[in-house]
């Protein structure tokens, strides 16, 4: 890191990325510190800049010396699993007599989360703070992103055999063999555990997405809200059409893209007068962006995935942002993480869904004006594509 660098960092205050200390007061502190930024997206700690002005207070040999073993120690120690970190030390000429060090610390995001102290207890950032986790469910979101589990194989507690549907297990497995009729097959509980549907008497989460006769009777929120909105504000109090949509997956995937072609326009492209007009947005990209919400969603988020239709743009809302290392422009050349074991693996079989990580790059292609938003803070991945401008009513 540069003098320069490091001044623009400072002077631009403490983030949810950034940290200042003025000195290592506390070692318990330090690691919940350490904590919160590998349970994040990592980040950098300032030791020797007053955390409330960005003061430039600067370190002498021996700090620097004795808070690096520190650092060592605390981060091996008292951290379950061990975190690993990098420091440096910037050399700040305020005159030329006058040199103040800066010890800086960096901590990578976590492969390993949750993170842990020495009492277990887990620490997450808030903004440029921290705070102890202690839902649920933010526990799970650390554990699947480390990919230590999966969400769609956890059970769904009260749950039965007589909620599944037969006719679509039938279906599917018809589709396993390639065949053109369906197979009858002996729907056992050993087969329905096979298939990951069931497991220990209930239903799979992916087996309730996909195989259940009534899905939202156990997870109401896992459903699609669409609405074609006049106008292009979300805060709109007047609508074309609205819908929630429910039931297994591909019901909603199929459900869903009929309010698709059912509000958009069919415009003239160059066909004669008397041709059905095509789509003004992809049918392929809109398809693969809507199984990638499916499919790909975070489950750890009781929330809906939103579809909303306005005058100028389309939007699609996934419940939580994109996992691990995972960015804009990585998607975009087809890398891909699997959230979803099960579900991905159904939705290759049962839908058009390909499970290669390539939908977005297809989408791409066939419509190049989407708008990818990776939104970290808000927990959530929009997709917004802009539809041409006679599509105004």
């Amino acid at each position: 890191m540069t003098i320069i660098e490091l001044v623009d960092i400072i002077s631009s205050g403490e983030t949810s990325k950034v940290q200042f200390k003025r000195e290592l007061d506390s070692n318990d502190a330090m690691a919940a510190e350490l904590i919160a930024f590998s349970n994040a997206k990592g980040g950098k700690i300032f030791i020797g800049v007053e955390d409330k002005t960005g003061e430039l207070i600067g370190l002498n040999a021996d700090q620097i010396r004795r808070y690096n073993q520190l650092l060592a120690n605390i981060a091996n120690d008292m951290i379950k699993p061990q975190v690993f970190i990098f420091t440096e030390v910037i050399n700040v000429s305020e005159d030329v007599e006058s040199v103040k060090k800066i010890l800086v610390v960096e901590i990578s995001e976590g492969i390993s989360k949750p993170y842990k102290d020495k009492n277990g207890a887990v620490w997450i950032k808030q903004g440029s703070d921290k705070r102890r986790l202690t839902d649920n469910n933010e526990l799970i979101r650390l554990f699947q992103q480390s990919g230590l589990l999966y969400l769609d194989e956890m059970i769904v507690p009260q749950t039965t055999i007589a909620d599944i549907d037969m006719s679509k297990v039938s279906y599917y497995l018809t589709r396993i063999h390639k065949r053109e009729s369906e197979i009858d097959f002996d729907m056992s509980e050993k087969l329905l555990n096979n298939l990951n549907i069931m497991k220990e008497g209930q239903l799979t989460l992916g087996g309730l997405l996909f195989f259940a006769k009534n899905p939202q009777k156990y997870r109401p929120a896992f459903c699609v809200k669409a609405v074609s909105f006049v106008g292009n504000s979300v805060g709109g109090n007047t609508y074309r059409s609205s819908q929630d949509i429910e039931g297994t997956i591909p019901q909603i995937f199929e459900e869903t893209l009929r309010f698709f072609t059912t509000n958009l326009l069919y415009v003239q492209a160059g066909q004669n007068f008397n041709s059905v007009g095509q789509l003004e947005i992809s049918l392929i990209a809109l398809e693969e962006l809507l199984q990638n919400a499916l499919i790909h969603r975070d489950y750890s988020k009781n929330a809906p995935v939103r579809v909303m239709i306005f005058d100028h743009r389309i939007e699609i809302i996934s419940p939580g942002a994109l996992p691990n290392s995972l960015s804009v422009e990585n998607i975009k050349l087809g890398n891909a993480v699997v959230r979803n074991n099960l579900l991905v693996s159904y939705g290759s079989k049962w839908m058009i869904y390909r499970g290669f990580g390539s939908g977005i790059t297809r989408s791409l292609e066939v419509q190049p004006n989407i708008e990818l938003v990776n939104d970290a803070d808000g927990e959530q991945f929009k997709v917004i594509i802009p539809r041409p401008k006679n599509s105004i009513s």
